[in-house]
């Protein structure tokens, strides 16, 4: 049986705003296309959560899966559930304060 998967609200802006990114230089459909295929691997993480490499040294129980070259999906896993904390692209760091 699978984890549950839920977005925090910083995880859920993070796709928006790579959305209008994308969507700004190259159309809302790739923009859309893109980031569904970023929220399937995020939902694929409910069968095997514990695929990305730990980061503790960032926050306890953190986990870091990367996508592609640009993507990394920042999250934790508890007792039935996956919350993806952060969506990362383009070589931007975990903030500290937000991974808290």
């Amino acid at each position: 049986m699978g984890h549950r998967v839920a977005f925090s609200p910083e995880a859920r802006g993070d796709l928006l705003d790579l959305f209008d990114h994308i969507a700004a230089d190259t159309g809302a459909r790739r923009a859309f296309a893109y980031t569904s295929r970023i929220e399937q691997a995020c939902f694929g993480l409910a069968e095997f959560p514990h695929r990305g490499a730990p980061r503790g040294d960032i926050r306890p129980g953190l986990r870091v899966l990367a996508l592609w070259r640009r993507v990394r999906i920042a999250y934790t896993v508890s007792a039935g559930e996956v919350t993806i904390v952060r969506i990362l692209y383009g070589g931007r760091q975990l903030p500290l304060d937000d991974a808290e």
